[in-house]
């Protein structure tokens, strides 16, 4: 798996932590979680965050809570009847209940509380450990097809990217946008709409343009050479956190504003040597079955200055994200965020001479928090917005890219 862990689950001691995001990408911190409401609380906070990574932490989270009551800790504050596995059931089914009101537009935790209650309702476990092993066993298999989907979903990404520029006749080098963070911090490792670019930056690694024999100029070959992500506003995950996967990556990019989309791509198609802006990739918090899209705020903004350009436009996720009881992405409830994160901005406290961010006596990095908003705005923070599924050219899963027939996605079929 990849160096990169926003998640570290030891499956033998039964231990969960997560990386604290908030604090990327100046400070390293993992924050333990004993019980399912540290789970709902890094996870409310957005100390960790990516639909995927949600649904593990969440998942594994019950494992963790149901470890430490078997163990004979954390008793006395009453959640479970030990005794008694049908007065267990109950009790742990309410608590699945309040950890998926945690993030609710992100689909992914949804279904895998969906399923472990289903598991908890159809056990014929006759006692408590028989329980815990099958929501274990459910644990661990979600976190091990989560990685292995992922590199699927980068591979078929890359394939599908590369083949559409080949039959348009392009050749040579070409860039990709990204928004928000969808690497393996993301995940469990590898990523979503970031492993397509790593993947395709693999995939460049081995590529190379020589004259023919003849001496005539060899066709060039097509070849990713920079990624393009937004900052991502209010929280910056792009400028904080897919930023750093790329640094840690080695993976060549150029970080921009989100307002700064079109100019570039008009800029760079107006430059002989540059290279263009061939695709934008974005993963997907839920994906209805119309194929509408609930992605970080401002992709919806992305999707339209993409078809402006011609740009191929890929949503980026693994089929757990994928809600075919909800219609149409008028009928996805959209999380509204604090005022103060849009009002407040968090960061490396800089030395106003040199920029450098400071460090305390042990050589940590000193963070802070500053306003930049005027006292006394209102604020409008939706968490998400909806991206329409005729602005999508496809939608990239682990069985293969779907594509639109007469306009409309048959999401159904995947499942099939």
């Amino acid at each position: 798996m990849s160096a990169l862990q926003a998640i570290k689950f030891d499956r033998e001691l039964l231990t969960l932590s997560v990386l604290d995001q908030l604090l990327l990408p100046y400070a390293t911190k993992y924050i333990p979680i004993y019980t399912i409401a540290d789970a709902f609380d890094v996870i409310k906070r957005m100390q960790v965050r990516g639909a995927p990574a949600i649904a593990i932490v969440g998942s594994l989270s019950v494992v963790i809570e149901l470890s430490h009551f078997v163990q004979g800790k954390f008793r006395d504050q009453g959640y479970y009847d030990l005794l008694n596995v049908d007065n267990l059931k109950l009790q742990l089914i309410k608590r699945l209940e309040y950890l998926v009101t945690s993030r609710p537009t992100a689909v992914n935790l949804g279904n895998a509380i969906s399923e472990i209650t289903a598991l908890v309702t159809a056990s014929q476990a006759t006692g408590v450990d028989g329980l815990f092993k099958e929501i274990l066993q459910f644990g661990c298999d979600l976190i091990d097809d989560d990685y292995t989907n992922n590199v699927k979903l980068g591979e078929n990404g890359k394939s599908w990217i590369l083949s559409k520029l080949e039959s348009e006749g392009f050749e040579g080098d070409f860039g990709v946008l990204t928004i928000c963070n969808t690497g393996s911090l993301a995940t469990s490792g590898y990523g979503t709409a970031l492993g397509v670019i790593r993947s395709l930056w693999n995939h460049s690694k081995g590529e190379r343009s020589d004259e023919e024999p003849s001496g005539k100029r060899a066709k060039k070959a097509l070849k990713f050479s920079r990624a393009y992500p937004l900052e991502t506003r209010p929280y910056n995950q792009g400028a904080r956190l897919t930023a750093y996967e790329l640094v840690y990556e080695k993976i060549p990019a150029t970080l921009i504003t989100d307002s700064m989309v079109t100019y570039l791509i008009s800029t760079l198609n107006k430059t002989e040597s540059a290279a263009p802006i061939k695709a934008c990739v974005v993963g997907a918090d839920r994906i209805v079955k119309n194929g509408d899209t609930a992605n970080k705020i401002g992709t919806y903004q992305l999707a339209l200055i993409c078809r402006q350009f011609g740009i191929k436009f890929l949503v980026v996720a693994p089929k757990t994200t994928i809600d075919l009881n909800t219609k149409h992405g008028d009928d996805i409830v959209v999380e509204q965020r604090p005022s103060v994160e849009l009002q407040n901005v968090s960061g490396g406290v800089v030395d106003p001479d040199t920029g450098d961010v400071l460090k305390n006596h042990e050589g940590i990095a000193i963070t802070g928090k500053v306003g930049v908003a005027a006292p006394g705005i209102d604020v409008w923070n939706p968490s998400f917005d909806i991206t329409p599924h005729d602005l999508i050219d496809g939608i990239v899963t682990e069985d293969g890219v779907m594509e639109k027939v007469n306009g409309e996605f048959d999401l159904g079929r995947l499942f099939n």
